[in-house]
């Protein structure tokens, strides 16, 4: 008798589980392959929680530490947090320490650490983006870490899938970022249902890895538990470039007619720019109908827009131009390495140029721990959320976009579709 026909969360699950088959709504107990955890969310809250119940991580190896959101630690505070997770990482043994090298979602792909059908967890609530990689990963809180971190294992309610489906191909102007504002408009933000949500189709095999990493990262402003894309050979190449060896990936996809809660097909040529007004991901609409909304700061920085991808979509806006008088450029790469790249290959010298200030590599104004945003300033932001004081001051507000429309916004002063400003 032939197996049921399953989605991949169902595959992956199984096999954390040791099981053949799981079914929606049933609780398991999964064995985790990897977790993550930062400067923000890690040692300085678990490290007592061990310390009381005298346990140690059950497998040091397993475990990434990033430290990304107390950087640069320029306040006593920020310094002691950092000190904390650095002194942690000696005594337990951390070998997979990252220090100051970018953003804890990035720094983990592009380090080689996620595999498809690997079941793993992280400390922040963007975890998912490990979904882009066809990795099970979702946000847990510091509790639900040191059960972890004692037991190497986690409960898990087996979710239903949410298909996400988009046939054709994108427009050029048309990112990641907009697919995803769209999808929270559209649904809103608990649309997710904390499910699995898998995006598939002809326009998302045809994105970039660093693209995908966005779509499966936005799943947490959507309300999914995890974002999934199954993988391809654009998935293998980027890992292996990563580092990473004997990556599998014919397994890992869902099987035709497995069970869903819901199939949503999209047309994406139809997407337009998307630009998401104060103070939410899901009041976003097209770019055109923002009219002469004012532009004082475009920030191009987090998981969600500075990678290198982001980087090279600003300065194709970018190149030759510059920032309106009176606007503020400010860019945060996602990481060191992607930030080495862009300037090795010329893309940072065009930003730059146009204006653009360079901060640090971390997670910075996004939340709200460096590059904090002042009074009364109008924002269009390439970050994943936009609620109220989230960045700063709570005057501020702030618009979401792509970083081909922060970059375009930038020049004009105002909010505009980027397609207008495409070479």
């Amino acid at each position: 008798m032939s197996a049921a026909p399953r989605t991949l969360a169902q595959k992956i699950i199984a096999r954390a589980a040791g099981r053949n088959a799981v079914a929606p709504g049933e609780i398991v107990t999964c064995k985790v392959d990897l977790a993550m955890f930062h400067d923000s969310s890690g040692p300085r809250r678990l490290r007592p929680m061990l310390e009381k119940l005298g346990a140690r991580v059950w497998d040091p190896e397993r475990v990434v530490l990033i430290t990304d959101h107390y950087l640069p630690a320029e306040d006593e505070e920020s310094r002691n947090i950092i000190r904390i997770t650095r002194e942690w990482a000696r005594e337990a043994g951390i070998r997979n320490f990252h220090d100051g090298i970018g953003i804890c979602h990035v720094v983990l792909a592009e380090r080689g650490h996620l595999r498809p059908g690997m079941f793993a967890v992280g400390g922040d609530s963007h975890s998912p983006t490990g979904g882009a990689f066809g990795a099970y990963m979702f946000g847990i809180g510091a509790t639900e870490m040191v059960g972890v971190l004692v037991t190497g294992e986690i409960w898990l309610r087996v979710p239903q899938t949410l298909l996400m489906r988009w046939n054709g191909r994108f427009a050029p102007g048309v990112t990641a970022k907009d697919v995803m504002l769209f999808l929270c408009t559209r649904f809103g933000l608990d649309g997710g249902q904390y499910q699995a949500v898998e995006y598939a189709g002809s326009a998302i095999r045809a994105l970039p890895m660093q693209e995908r990493m966005t779509l499966a990262n936005m799943t947490a402003e959507l309300g999914g538990q995890t974002g999934l894309i199954a993988p391809d050979e654009t998935t293998r190449r980027y890992l292996e470039e990563a580092g990473a060896r004997d990556i599998e990936i014919a397994p890992w996809k869902s099987d035709a007619d497995a069970p869903l809660l819901a199939r949503h097909e999209f047309d994406a040529a139809s997407l337009a720019p998307q630009v998401a007004a104060p103070f939410s991901p899901a009041l976003a609409r097209p770019a055109t109908e923002f009219g002469d909304t004012r532009v004082d700061i475009a920030y191009i920085g987090a998981c969600t827009g500075a990678k290198l991808e982001d980087l090279r979509m600003a300065a194709r806006v970018l190149r030759g131009r510059k920032a309106a008088p009176g606007v503020e450029l400010m860019l945060a790469p996602a990481s060191l390495k992607d930030q080495e790249a862009a300037r090795a290959e010329g893309t940072l010298g065009i930003l730059e140029a146009a204006g653009a200030r360079l901060f640090a590599t971390a997670c910075g104004a996004c939340a709200g721990y460096g590059n904090r945003l002042g009074p009364n300033v109008n924002v269009i932001s390439t970050t994943a959320r936009n609620f109220k004081g989230r960045m700063g001051d709570p005057t501020a507000e702030v618009y979401l976009g792509s970083p081909y429309t922060v970059a375009a916004s930038a020049i004009a002063g105002k909010i505009v579709d980027p397609r207008e400003y495409l070479p």
